[in-house]
């Protein structure tokens, strides 16, 4: 059975079980990580006016951060020792994972994101739990229940008006081209999730992450050095150079660290409802950084996003 996955495609968690009373520094840890997710994309958009390329942007991101996250990996195995079910073959089928998950799904997010608005990107990314159902019942044997088609309608309802009015303004081709890219990133970081999982119950979920950001950040840099030159970088501006560090920081690892801090406190399933704020945020980030307007189709799309995401989540719950 598909177990309720968290609310942003950035953070791995195992299901937690229920704790009462959860406290309320738990819901603000939540909210906080989410919200700082959903600036990532407006980053992004604030990265491109800088005139950086895609492939220099994500290897600056995972670059920058996945340090962090080794010197985490490197922590845990020194206190908990090596787990016997890391062998060669795990350990290649963790780096691997991480490649389709932090590489693939980041870099289709990253390229999206030069035809389509922030928010709309963030609200195709955000019915990815959706994929994790039909891909688990096509390829892993999990069960498949006709709600979550319910589910999918009610989202990509909302996903087609969004479509149809960015596609009045920035051009049908366009647009069509960033969802196609946003979606592809969907499907893959759901396909990560299941791939993930049992390997996450097996290593664990830091040992897991710091393999699969590292996988991540080889396939990025293998990426930038056949693609670009170092050229690239020493011509980058100090500005350009700020917001690179603030995508890493304030839209990878910090946002990291409050959702990893709020499921300690929270159970997965109210750490993902809480997320349901994400594509909020992103919309009001967008409208107030980059200046794009909110209309009222934005806001309806929007609510008909959410609500095929939340009535997934609570029939999984369930």
């Amino acid at each position: 059975m598909p177990t309720t996955t968290p609310a942003d495609p950035e953070v791995v968690t195992t299901p937690e079980p229920a704790r009462s009373p959860a406290p309320w520094t738990g819901f603000a840890l939540a909210a906080a990580g989410a919200i700082l997710f959903s600036a990532k994309g407006v980053i992004i958009k604030f990265a491109y006016a800088e005139k950086i390329d895609t492939e220099t942007l994500l290897a600056l991101r995972m670059g920058l951060s996945v340090p962090v996250y080794v010197a985490i990996g490197l922590i845990a195995l020194k206190r908990e020792g090596r787990p016997a079910a890391l062998d060669r073959r795990a350990l290649l089928g963790a780096l691997a994972v991480g490649v389709l998950g932090y590489w693939f799904a980041s870099y289709t997010d990253f390229l999206g994101l030069v035809y389509i608005s922030a928010p709309f990107e963030r609200l195709i990314l955000f019915t990815y739990p959706l994929f994790t159902v039909l891909l688990g019942t096509a390829f892993f044997g999990q069960p498949f229940r006709l709600g979550a088609l319910a589910a999918f309608g009610l989202s990509y309802a909302g996903l087609a008006l969004v479509f149809a009015k960015d596609a009045e303004i920035a051009g049908a081709d366009a647009v069509r081209t960033g969802a196609a890219l946003v979606l592809c990133s969907a499907v893959a970081f759901a396909l990560y999730q299941l791939l993930a999982k049992p390997r996450i119950g097996a290593i664990g979920p830091k040992l897991f992450t710091c393999i699969a950001m590292s996988g991540a950040a080889v396939a990025s840099i293998a990426q930038f050095f056949i693609l670009r030159d170092l050229t690239v970088i020493g011509a980058l501006s100090a500005r350009a150079w700020t917001i690179a560090v603030v995508l890493a920081i304030v839209g990878t690892v910090l946002p990291t660290f409050l959702m990893s801090a709020a499921l300690h406190r929270i159970t997965a399933q109210a750490n993902a409802v809480i997320g349901t704020v994400s594509p909020v945020a992103t919309l009001a980030l967008a409208a107030l950084l980059l200046g794009e307007p909110v209309t009222a189709i934005d806001l309806l799309g929007a609510a008909l996003v959410l609500a095929g995401v939340g009535w997934f989540t609570l029939a999984e719950r369930k």
